[in-house]
C-alpha cells in the first residue's frame, strides 16, 4: 500500500479516572523527524513512544500532541509511621521515669506528634499509565495511517496517469526519429544538387553525411532507458510500501535522459516532446516528495 507523508490522526477518550487526547499530524521530510509535546509526567515514556510510532511511520516530520487530565490527582492517603510512634512512646516513658511524672499520653496526643501521621498522594501506577497512553497513541496512529493511505492512493493514480502520458511522449519521439533522418537526407540531396547545378551527386558522400547526422541525433538509448524507468516506477507504485526515496532516484535518472534527448534534438517536434517530457518529469518529482 502506498502512503503519503502528509496525514492527521486524533483520538480522545474520557473515563471517571482520566481524559486523554492524542493528536498527530505530519508533513514531508527526508527522514523521520518526530516532535513530542506532552505533560512532564509522561517524559519517562518518551523512548517507548518513539519506538511505538516507528511501527507506523518511516518518514515525515511528525508532531505528536498529548493532553492528559488525571481526575484522581487529588486522591490522598493517610500514612501511619508506626516505628516513629514507637520511638515517641519510648521517649515519653523515659521522661516519665526521669522526672517522676505520670505518662498520660493518649492516642490523640501521639497522633499530633510530627510525622507520625502524614498525608501523601496516591503513587502513580506506571504500568497502568503506559497502558492508557499507548492505547491512545496507537488509536491516533491508526487513524493517522488511514489518512496517509487514502492520500497515497490519490497520489498513485495521479502519478500513473503522468507516467502513461510520458510513455506516449517517448513513443512519439521514437516514431519521429526515422522520419527526421529521411527528411535530412532529402534536404541534403536537394541542396547538393542545387550547388552542383545538375551534376551527378555522390551517393556515398550523401550516405556518409546522413550516417554522421543520424549518430549525432540518435536517442535510441535514451528512449529505451526512459521506457524502462517508466515501467519500473509504475510497478513500484502498484506494489506500494515505503518507496519514496527509490522513486526520487528513478525520477532523477529520467530527468537525465530527458535532458540528453533535448540536447540532441535538431528537430522542432522532437524538441517540443522532450520539453514536455521534462515538464512532466518535474511534476512527477514534486509529487514523489509527498510519498513515504
Amino acid at each position: 500500500m502506498l502512503k503519503s507523508m502528509t496525514g492527521f490522526g486524533r483520538y480522545e477518550t474520557v473515563t471517571d479516572e482520566y481524559k486523554i487526547s492524542v493528536e498527530m499530524k505530519a508533513v514531508n521530510h527526508r527522514y523521520l523527524d518526530l516532535s513530542i509535546k506532552m505533560p512532564k509526567k509522561f517524559n519517562y515514556f518518551e523512548a517507548s513512544i518513539r519506538t511505538l510510532l516507528k511501527k507506523y511511520i518511516q518518514r515525515g516530520k511528525v508532531d505528536l500532541f498529548i493532553i492528559y487530565e488525571d481526575y484522581t490527582e487529588g486522591n490522598m492517603c493517610l500514612k501511619y509511621n508506626c516505628s516513629l510512634a514507637a520511638e515517641y512512646m519510648e521517649a515519653f516513658r523515659k521522661m516519665a521515669e526521669q522526672f517522676g511524672i505520670q505518662n498520660d499520653v493518649t492516642v490523640s496526643t501521639l497522633s499530633k506528634c510530627p510525622e507520625v501521621l502524614t498525608m501523601e498522594q496516591v503513587p502513580e501506577d506506571e504500568e497502568h499509565l503506559w497502558q492508557v497512553l499507548s492505547q491512545g497513541i496507537e488509536a491516533a496512529a491508526q487513524r493517522f495511517v488511514e489518512t496517509r493511505i487514502t492520500e497515497g492512493e490519490h497520489l498513485k493514480e495521479d502519478l500513473i496517469k503522468k507516467l502513461d502520458y510520458m510513455a506516449e511522449l517517448v513513443a512519439c519521439i521514437e516514431e519521429r526519429s526515422p522520419r527526421i533522418i529521411e527528411e535530412y537526407r532529402r534536404k541534403l540531396t536537394e541542396k547538393v544538387q542545387e550547388l552542383l547545378n545538375g551534376a551527378a551527386v555522390d551517393e556515398n558522400r550523401i550516405a556518409t553525411e546522413v550516417t554522421i547526422y543520424a549518430d549525432k541525433i540518435c536517442t535510441d538509448e535514451e528512449m529505451v532507458r526512459l521506457k524502462s524507468h517508466i515501467e519500473t516506477m509504475k510497478s513500484k507504485l502498484i506494489a506500494g510500501g515505503s518507496i519514496g526515496r527509490e522513486l526520487d532516484f528513478i525520477a532523477q535518472e529520467m530527468n537525465r535522459e530527458a535532458n540528453t534527448t533535448l540536447s540532441k534534438a535538431n528537430d522542432l517536434e522532437t524538441a517540443d516532446k522532450a520539453i514536455a517530457l521534462k515538464t512532466e518529469i518535474e511534476k512527477v518529482r514534486e509529487q514523489i516528495q509527498n510519498i513515504e
